[in-house]
């Protein structure tokens, strides 16, 4: 295979929304490096992607800069910061130290990535992270992903006036609750400060949904995939809601 001429950074990239940005990528046309903490899922990845380079890094150390800028090579088209928090549990019970960890992985680690390529980024380059729901529908129930993502928006901002004058564009992506094991975390949580079940927490969230459904990784993947088109330069500094209708405040 052909060494491809663009690359795309993703951090987070085994878990269930990484996989489907990583698969999404490589079929744009893009190199993939795929950044996370496992080198064992990373050589599982590598195994399902041809041509995947893998960097194995905890973007919560300034350590994953050097690492990531070593394995880049040519010129960036998009970084993705994608990595999850802990879950924590709610805003009465949550270790005060959780909401402080869960904002150096999702603003410390943006800003690593950013630092880690910025030499190799160009006009038209994008800057990407995932945040989420309820960093903008705060709930009693995820303190840590609400404070983080909320503070992930801000610097998304931040981004997009620093790097404009460069034509690169910075953009958040905000799903809402995805069925995956990370969610399923979420509702035990949850489950057992109310004393219900753990399907009644998930049927609960799902009526929150105008739609009655769950993002997925998958469409997750797609909001990241649009943001390779020329026009998306119009969307720098926004925040895209992927929440399937549960959003109820206006903007």
């Amino acid at each position: 295979m052909s060494k491809r001429e663009e690359l795309a950074v993703v951090v987070g990239a085994t878990g269930a929304f990484g996989n489907a940005m990583v698969d999404r990528l490589a079929a744009a046309g893009l190199g993939v490096v795929a950044v996370a903490r496992s080198a064992d899922s990373l050589a599982a990845l590598q195994d399902r992607v041809p041509g995947l380079v893998a960097c194995a890094a905890d973007i919560s150390s300034d350590s994953a800069i050097a690492a990531i800028a070593a394995v880049v090579d040519r010129r960036v088209r998009m970084v993705v910061h994608g990595p999850g928090v802990t879950v924590a549990g709610g805003i009465l019970t949550a270790p005060t130290g959780s909401m402080v960890d869960a904002v150096n992985i999702k603003v410390g680690g943006l800003l690593r990535l950013t630092r880690a390529v910025d030499g190799r980024l160009a006009a038209g380059s994008r800057i990407v992270a995932i945040g989420g729901h309820y960093g903008f529908e705060p709930t009693a129930y995820a303190a840590a992903a609400g404070v983080a993502n909320a503070a992930l928006a801000n610097v998304v901002r931040q981004l997009s006036l620093a790097y404009g004058p460069r034509g690169v564009t910075a953009h958040l992506i905000a799903p809402g609750p995805a069925d995956t094991e990370r969610l399923r975390r979420v509702a035990a949580d949850r489950a057992a400060l109310r004393g219900i079940s753990v399907d009644e927490v998930l049927a609960g969230m799902l009526a929150e949904s105008s739609i009655g459904r769950f993002t997925t990784p998958e469409q997750v993947a797609w909001a990241v995939s649009i943001l390779l088109a020329p026009e998306a330069d119009a969307m720098t500094g926004s925040s895209l809601m992927l929440d399937s209708g549960r959003r109820r405040g206006l903007p």
